[in-house]
């Protein structure tokens, strides 16, 4: 038997209602685009924020030493005994044991691209207008420079200059706005105990996470130590990874050698990552209504369809098409429908996310921006198209059932419907 030309008999089927083929399409047009668009902006946001996060304080942090509190054991008769359970299961040691082996140890790893040590506490920050308290950071430039992007931070100033004046100053540029300061401009430093000292702001920096540039203020190692206080100590270590992702299991195993409380970047900003992941999935279940709309509308279309051709598909089935066979076209209708709409789809969803990202904003909060950022990704398109084809195919496949169960020899007879 010759082949049946089933997707030549769907095209024409499609074909013949373009007002139906058009409402059809356009659903499925908006649908795949909305759902590329929406899901690159949700997504963008997200990896700028973590970006923001990864060059400020890198992928893990290593803080103050532990050491195990094991639990007493009480001996009782005839050999018994039993375990007493503490409240705390650790004793903490503020700051970083030897940090120079502990640095060195670090570097040893592949896993690690670069270490910076740094000492931080309060300080009060004084100048002609008022006092404030800030975020004293005593950073190791050079190592700094590597495992952060402070360089790409500095939006005034001269890192150079910093480089060689040890009282020099590099200020948040909230907080700078706030305290009225610029690079030149002498203030006052004050730790918790001690006289102050006057310094230099050799740049402002803008890290584009709020809490950090309305707080921080990084100066040298050493001059950090002596206005806090803390001589020769080292608070925390910044760790910065070559593959993030991997930033967990790294710091556990890190706490797990080193005995220092270490902590990733997805522990750090654990909540910020949910409110993410919450919108990226609620955008993408409002968008695939869209689809799912589409769908049904797909249904319809499909089923008056059958009801309207319902003598050709007896004629058909009386030329030696199979149930198989008029199944098939039916669902080829939805394939060819699933197949245009989805290819216009990708493309109008790439216009549209282009589109997007040229939209000016001025956001800031949680992280900074002026436009709308936005991530190219395959897996928006993958998504968007297997939603697409699921939906459609669903759809199509109830109409098709029923064309392919009418009984053609009632049908030529003039008794079926």
């Amino acid at each position: 038997m010759p082949v049946k030309p089933s997707l030549y008999i769907a095209l024409r089927f499609t074909a013949a209602r373009k007002r139906s083929l058009v409402f059809s399409l356009s659903g499925v047009i908006l649908g795949v685009a909305f759902f590329i668009s929406t899901q690159a902006q949700t997504q963008g946001f997200e990896k700028f924020f973590i970006e923001t996060v990864l060059g400020t304080s890198g992928a893990i942090t290593i803080g103050d030493r532990f050491q195990p509190r094991y639990d007493p054991i009480l001996t009782g008769g005839n050999g018994t005994s039993a375990a007493v359970s503490g409240q705390q299961s650790r004793k903490y040691y503020s700051g970083v044991d030897n940090p120079g082996l502990l640095i060195r140890c670090l570097e040893d790893y592949s896993a690690v691209l670069a270490v910076a040590p740094y000492v931080e506490g309060n300080a009060t920050l004084r100048t002609n207008f008022k006092d404030e308290v800030i975020k004293l950071q005593g950073i190791d430039l050079v190592a700094q420079l590597r495992a952060t992007t402070l360089r790409g931070q500095i939006i005034k100033g001269d890192l150079d200059r910093f480089k060689y004046r040890p009282y020099g100053l590099l200020v948040g540029t909230l907080l700078a706005d706030k305290l009225q300061v610029k690079p030149g401009d002498i203030v006052y430093l004050t730790g918790a105990q001690g006289s102050p000292h006057a310094c230099t702001i050799e740049g402002v920096f803008q890290s584009g996470i709020n809490a950090v540039d309305q707080s921080r203020v990084y100066t040298h190692t050493s001059t950090a130590q002596s206005i806090l206080n803390m001589p020769y100590q080292i608070t925390s270590i910044v760790v910065r990874l070559r593959d993030p992702q991997r930033a967990p299991e790294v710091a556990a195993h890190f706490e797990q050698q080193f005995a220092h409380i270490s902590r990733s970047w997805q522990d750090r900003e654990q909540g910020n990552l949910a409110i993410f992941h919450a919108l990226r999935l609620s955008s993408a279940i409002v968008v695939s209504l869209i689809i799912l709309l589409a769908g049904f509308g797909i249904f319809n279309i499909l089923t008056m369809t059958v009801l309207n051709k319902v003598r050709e598909i007896a004629i058909l089935r009386s030329m030696g098409y199979r149930r198989g066979d008029i199944q098939g076209i039916f669902l080829f209708q939805g394939l060819i429908i699933a197949t245009i709409g989805s290819a216009v789809g990708c493309v109008l969803g790439g216009i549209l996310t282009y589109s997007i990202s040229l939209i000016p904003i001025h956001m800031r909060g949680i992280m900074n921006t002026d436009h709308f950022v936005v991530a190219w990704s395959s897996s928006h398109y993958v998504w968007a198209v297997l939603i697409a084809y699921v939906s459609v195919l669903v759809a199509s496949y109830f109409p098709a059932r029923r064309a392919a169960l009418l009984p053609p020899v009632n049908i030529l007879r003039g008794s079926g419907q």
